[in-house]
């Protein structure tokens, strides 16, 4: 599957011809069912490219149930597959109209999403119903209706959409089909995976958090305990008592776990709780233990850390919350509680909403039905349903795409990434990407930025900054707009990480950034290159071919500078000998950026590729410190290389320009193709 895609083939792939190129399939895919209509998908493209919508009729389903978001999302990729119609409101946070506005396509927005249906029913066949008792049979709906050309109901929607007006019939109920996760999935993979696409997976939660009205505190709660200081190194690790007396009265006291210092994530680390009322013990646990179960009421999007010595932690705006159930008339309730890092700890008798209230979502399933893949969840961590992942992905050639997201935050993030990357596929964030059918439409993309001249070599400390998230499509699609849109932006040389696949994915949002950058911004690609791996796991025998066939996409994009993350057992390594080199022939790379959170530098790869490793910070005083460290042992007699990677969700360019200006004349901060320009040049290299 993995040839060279020459610049022609590229160039072909932005016209307006959309007939789908099933004879391009080699006969091993011919008996897939494949997408059709307005689809073009070339064997040497990456992803599939939609016909130019010329009409979108839009709805509005931001605060619509679960179960409508589903339905609507099925119809709009049975809709789209055809010609672009349907247009989905779905985010607020780079404005509702935002990229809808910028797509320069007249529109018309419905006042009830339920006009679209009536619109389009015409064109459904039938509906599948999932069934609640077991979600993951969400994602099978999702499969059998792009195979169907259905769509998908929950039981209670299907009683509507049965009767008239629609009279649709059913073609699915999956009501007591599966008894478990593991189940439907297996299911699915023997009795529809020879019916998908095989260029593509999708990996998708069946569900999510319902959103809550308001994300805060309680206002009835009081902080119980709080470190003032920003802790990383568990230097604060002790037993924490807390007095819970004061909200005694009703039936439970629920007890909540913030980071105190959300903008840096090193929240709060919880290793033993133990709670007496009036003197006896009505609760011990450790988290992660079945012990704690009967009192986690809330896990939100905490994590527990591996071993029989872990501990539950929340970073960022993530949060835990503990019920507590005293006797009848206790006057005494205690809480002592092993914890570390940055905790902020409140107490209340307020039942909170709970994030473990769940509803299906639509992101991205209008690009799954569209192009007829399989959609899965499964979790790399669990031996069964590892099992599964690793028999599906064993079934696709070299550099497919997985789209979509993993389970089990960033422990499930590691661990999938390093198994796809051995099995040379490599990953695309796009869970939350909304309207890909629309976005994917054929669109000429703006010239790449053009090279900036780099300053004269001096005896200086060179930075350059780099936020982070440029694998994400749908962090280019909704936090990369909200930064973009900073008026600091352009007032400090700035590296965006990007993906060149939205050439294929998102020409619009391509275009737009491409045409308002400013000379001191610069789209760079990653990680790792043209999608998300890490090169160590991936195959030396299908390495090379790999970025010899996406490479020009980064140079039709102006990403030709790497971002890289590198991990084997979640930890991160050097790029290998053979994995260098093959940056250096086949990406044509000058030098590129490898993550590593706690150290940075610059060293020259066997062949000679300027490797320059990025340390992350979270706030501008994470860098004042990094650089005053940097400035201390700098003997001033030649010049010296730092990069920044930003993190991209607690970093704006506002902050960016306040910790640039904070430096004395010895920095001088420059963009990446300067950077390993003076690299190069410091090193004897050539240009």
């Amino acid at each position: 599957m993995i040839r060279k895609l020459a610049a022609a083939s590229l160039a072909l792939a932005c016209t307006l011809s959309f007939s789908f190129a099933v004879s391009a399939e080699p006969d091993a895919q011919k008996e897939n069912r494949s997408p059709s209509g307005s689809i073009s998908w070339p064997q040497q493209q990456q992803l599939p490219r939609f016909a130019k919508a010329k009409q979108l009729e839009v709805a509005d389903i931001y605060d619509a149930p679960g179960d409508v978001k589903l339905l609507l999302a099925t119809l709009q990729g049975l809709v789209n597959r055809s010609e672009p119609r349907i247009y989905l409101l779905e985010s607020k946070e780079e404005g509702k109209f935002a990229w809808l506005n910028d797509l320069d396509v007249p529109y018309k927005v419905r006042d009830s999403e339920w006009s679209l249906l009536d619109k389009f029913k015409s064109e459904v066949k039938g509906i599948i119903v999932y069934d609640p008792q077991v979600p993951d049979s969400i994602n099978v709906a999702t499969t059998l209706a792009g195979i169907k050309d259905a769509v998908a109901a929950s039981p209670e929607l299907a009683k509507k959409l049965t009767a008239s007006p629609y009279s649709f019939k059913v073609l699915d109920d999956l009501q007591g089909r599966f008894k478990d996760r593991l189940d439907a999935y297996t299911w699915q993979y023997e009795h529809l995976w020879s019916q998908t696409t095989h260029r593509m997976l999708v990996g998708l939660s069946p569900d999510t958090s319902i959103r809550l009205p308001s994300t805060g505190i309680p206002a009835s709660y009081k902080t119980v305990a709080q470190e003032t200081s920003q802790e990383r190194d568990a230097g604060n690790r002790k037993v924490y008592d807390l007095d819970l007396s004061p909200y005694l009265g009703q039936q439970s006291v629920y007890l909540r776990f913030d980071d105190a210092f959300p903008e840096d994530g090193w929240g709060p680390a919880v290793h033993e709780v133990a709670v007496k009322a009036d003197g006896q013990t009505i609760a011990s646990f450790v988290p992660g233990t079945p012990a704690e179960e009967p009192f986690l009421y809330d896990a939100q999007s905490s994590q527990v850390s591996a071993g029989s010595g872990g501990h539950r932690f929340a970073d960022n705006g993530r949060y835990f919350v503990y019920r507590f159930t005293p006797p009848a008339g206790t006057r005494q309730l205690t809480a002592s509680v092993e914890m570390w890092n940055q905790f902020k700890v409140s107490a209340g008798s307020e039942q909170p909403a709970s994030s473990e209230q769940k509803e299906p979502y639509g992101y991205l399933r209008d690009y799954a039905v569209a192009n007829r893949a399989m959609v899965f969840w499964l979790d790399s961590n669990v031996p069964a349903q590892r099992e599964l992942f690793e028999r599906i992905l064993s079934d696709v050639q070299p550099g497919t795409p997985y789209l979509g997201w993993f389970s089990n935050d960033t422990v499930g993030e590691f661990s999938s990434v390093e198994i796809t990357s051995r099995h040379s596929v490599y990953v695309l964030a796009a869970d939350w990407f909304s309207n890909m059918t629309v976005f994917s439409g054929g669109r000429s993309v703006a010239a790449p930025l053009k090279a900036a001249k780099a300053p004269k070599l001096q005896n200086k400390i060179y930075i350059t900054y780099t936020f982070s998230e440029g694998d994400n499509f749908q962090y280019n699609q909704h936090r990369m707009r909200v930064l973009w849109d900073d008026p600091a932006r352009g007032k400090v040389p700035l590296n965006w990480t990007s993906s060149p696949l939205l050439y294929d994915g998102a020409p619009a949002i391509l275009d737009y950034y491409l045409k308002t950058a400013t000379p001191s911004d610069q789209l760079i690609s990653g990680p790792s290159g043209a999608g998300y791996f890490y090169a160590n796991a991936w195959p030396d025998s299908t390495f090379p071919s790999y970025l010899k066939s996406t490479y020009p996409y980064l140079k039709k994009t102006g990403m030709t500078i790497p971002y890289v993350l590198n991990r084997i057992d979640s930890e991160n390594v050097p790029l290998s000998d053979a994995k260098a080199k093959a940056y250096a022939d086949e990406y044509h790379a000058p030098g590129l950026f490898l993550s590593w959170e706690d150290r940075f530098g610059v060293e020259l790869a066997k062949n000679k590729l300027p490797i320059s490793t990025i340390q992350g910070i979270g706030t501008v005083k994470d860098g004042q410190r990094i650089l005053a460290e940097a400035k201390a042992k700098w003997d001033g007699k030649s010049p010296l290389f730092i990069s920044l990677g930003l993190l991209a969700w607690s970093l704006t360019p506002t902050d960016v320009v306040a910790l640039n200006g904070s430096l004395g004349p010895e920095f001088e901060a420059v963009r990446a193709d300067q950077y390993f320009s003076l690299v190069r040049e410091a090193n004897g290299l050539r240009p």
